[in-house]
């Protein structure tokens, strides 16, 4: 499979959840599954992606040309996919993977999860989606779409497009 990974590219991680996404990287290498992300040199995206190439697995760096222009492009890529834009990055993302995976992240991470689950509400995928809550990371946003959906704001249960999980077995069995 090609699992694409949203997530932090900022350097203030907790190391826990770095050595989950360590974990994560070496366990899709292992399992001949490639890893697919938005390019970046830092936080959890450059640990994902160098744990993958290091174990002999294939990384894939969707970059937009701002990435690139900063300087900030993985060291770790096997195949480099230049846009233009985000816009046209989620694009791709969303095409060329099999499966989202969301570590812990900011503004940008929401906005990908965001995109790609209201995609998958659409019925333009039925691509499994996974919120991998690391030490509780997501629980805010959990409570934050139960009430929505409490609210009458959502078509039915959040959890048909997302699932939880807090532990890499919990992960590899919702890849399932």
């Amino acid at each position: 499979m090609k699992l694409c990974i949203f997530c932090s590219a900022n350097q203030n991680i907790d190391p826990e959840c770095s050595d989950r996404a360590r974990e994560l990287g070496e366990w899709a290498a292992k399992n001949a599954h490639s890893i697919v992300f938005g390019g970046h040199d830092a936080g959890l995206m450059h640990t994902v992606s160098r744990s993958a190439k290091e174990a002999g697995g294939m990384v894939i760096g969707i970059v937009p040309r701002k990435i690139e222009e900063m300087g900030r492009l993985s060291p770790y890529l096997d195949v480099h996919i230049p846009t233009e834009d985000l816009s046209d990055r989620k694009e791709l993302m969303m095409a060329q993977s099999d499966a989202f995976i969301v570590l812990p992240g900011g503004i940008g991470t929401l906005d990908e999860l965001f995109t790609v689950a209201a995609a998958a509400t659409l019925q333009y995928h039925q691509k499994p989606i996974i919120l991998y809550n690391m030490k509780g990371f997501w629980n805010s946003l959990i409570a934050c779409l139960d009430d929505l959906q409490e609210k009458g704001m959502m078509r039915g249960s959040w959890n048909r497009y997302l699932r939880v999980v807090d532990s890499l077995d919990g992960l590899i069995a919702a890849l399932q």
